[in-house]
């Protein structure tokens, strides 16, 4: 008799919170040192990225929860890359909109909910994630700058958003108090960075040259 070979591991779902790549409205910090049409050029291509970059994970279905009309041009090329689903983000701050995404993107095993602005989670992260969320009730992945690039709950809990100060420094901080306060165990197996200021701009250049040449070839076409 041949042994019996190992389940597969359950399969957990993405959900990728972003952007439309509109010109004006996307990286508006950013404006000042890229322009409002070189923002929107490199919002689409960390779109891009983070999309290719969660079907090469393959840890599970993929969600991409729009910000803007989920019909842009943008959104529907992401379709093209593989397996992905399209919703539109609700109403509420990102909490909620997080909160939102967790509970609708569900698979029996949880959900892992990311932006866009983390160039540095690739899909091996990813799946560390995932293998991390199967042992915890909640994963998360600290940015440098005191928020977080990714959280994963196998069950949505709205303690971990409650009056969390988005935007600032605390928000990782207040999550970890909420994850107490809620009785959650966690963990948090590796630390991103995100593209969110002019000085992050460099960074990223030096780091990803692709993304320099990406957005040079689109001025260049322009």
């Amino acid at each position: 008799m041949h042994p019996a070979s190992p389940e597969p591991p359950a399969r957990i779902g993405v959900a990728i919170l972003a952007r439309a790549p509109v010109p004006g409205e996307a990286k508006t910090r950013l404006i000042p040192v890229l322009g409002a049409d070189g923002a929107a050029r490199l919002q689409r291509w960390l779109l891009q990225r983070t999309v290719a970059m969660a079907l090469v994970a393959d840890v599970g279905p993929v969600t991409l929860w729009c910000a803007g009309e989920p019909g842009h041009a943008d959104f529907r090329l992401c379709r093209a890359f593989g397996a992905v689903s399209l919703q539109c983000q609700p109403a509420g701050d990102l909490g909620m909109r997080m909160l939102m995404a967790l509970r609708q993107s569900a698979t029996p095993a949880g959900t892992l909910v990311i932006g866009t602005d983390c160039p540095a989670l690739d899909a091996s992260q990813l799946r560390l994630a995932a293998q991390s969320l199967r042992g915890f009730d909640a994963v998360i992945l600290p940015a440098e700058d005191g928020g977080y690039g990714l959280i994963g709950m196998k069950a949505a809990s709205p303690e971990a958003f409650r009056e969390i100060e988005w935007g600032t420094e605390r928000v990782m901080q207040q999550t970890r108090e909420r994850l107490v306060s809620a009785g959650l165990r966690w963990s948090e197996p590796g630390l991103l960075w995100d593209v969110d200021r002019p000085e992050d701009v460099a960074r990223l250049f030096a780091d990803f040259p692709d993304a320099r040449e990406a957005l040079a070839a689109e001025w260049e076409g322009a």
